[in-house]
């Protein structure tokens, strides 16, 4: 039988798929940048990627081979944060375009963890030792130097120490119990993200905004990138049947909320689940 070759394009979430597939060669900017293929559907990703790489090399013009990787991070704040203008939406935090990096760049305006994505492409670019961190409340970045760490947001541009790292986790520790006998180093809380990990971060951010404003369909839409980047993230399943109830799609919902069931025998909410899922099917007969 002879070979059959497919050139049909791949619907947005079967490209985000391909991406994400593999831990060990997941392109975050890429994979970050279709998740914008849902509300922009005629998005060129690959666009997107070579206006970054213009940047990118408008930088390295600045750099010579011998720039010692200080200068370097500090030629990247003064081209990102004050000559390109990157800064965090203080006006409009909530709106969803702050996630899309396509509309990041148009607008030079984002929220930490979409800032962070575009910042640490040009730093790897430049061949700083750059990661993302996943820092509670506020997605941070940070970068391994020869004399030392350097933390910085990348909502601000701020350099921040050990001190002000501190005082922002205190409110976070507080909340959580994590006080005296109780309490940890700050620097457990500065562990470098996995790609796969500032994904759903990325996402989760799109659901929050989109449960607030009970857009169920765009909701669905995240729902199934984060079911495709964690499978087995089974309370995913739940927050997707719950909101297929809610477009009225029993069918659906009671799928997503048998799955959740099955997989989560000490949840505290699966007694609840459990009878919301024996509504739904009754609604089906």
């Amino acid at each position: 039988m002879p070979f059959v070759f497919d050139f049909s394009t791949p619907t947005p979430l079967g490209y985000f798929a391909a991406l994400v597939g593999d831990d060990d060669n997941l392109p975050l900017l890429e994979a970050a940048t279709s998740l914008a293929q849902d509300e922009y559907p005629d998005l060129d990703v690959q666009e997107v990627l070579g206006d970054v790489d213009q940047l990118l090399a408008r930088l390295r013009r600045r750099c010579g081979n011998d720039t010692d990787p200080l200068q370097r991070l500090r030629a990247l704040n003064q081209f990102f944060f004050r000559d390109m203008g990157f800064g965090g939406n203080v006006n409009n935090y909530y709106d969803p375009d702050n996630s899309y990096l396509n509309a990041v760049l148009r607008t030079r305006r984002g929220i930490p963890i979409s800032l962070a994505v575009l910042w640490l492409e040009l730093a790897q670019g430049l061949g700083l030792k750059a990661r993302g961190v996943n820092f509670p409340g506020h997605f941070m970045v940070k970068v391994n130097l020869p004399n030392g760490q350097v933390v910085i947001d990348p909502f601000t541009g701020q350099s921040l120490s050990r001190e002000d790292l501190s005082e922002r986790l205190e409110p976070y520790k507080r909340r959580n119990g994590l006080v005296d006998d109780f309490d940890v180093p700050v620097g457990l809380y500065l562990q470098a993200s996995p790609s796969r990990e500032i994904l759903a971060r990325m996402l989760r951010n799109l659901k929050e905004i989109h449960r607030t404003q009970e857009d169920w369909l765009r909701l669905i839409a995240v729902q199934d990138r984060l079911l495709v980047l964690l499978p087995e993230a089974w309370v995913e399943y739940r927050d997707r049947g719950l909101a297929w109830a809610e477009m009225g799609d029993a069918r659906l919902a009671v799928s997503d909320l048998e799955i959740y069931i099955l997989h989560t025998e000490d949840a505290l909410d699966r007694d609840a689940m459990d009878q919301r899922l024996q509504e739904l099917k009754r609604a089906l007969n």
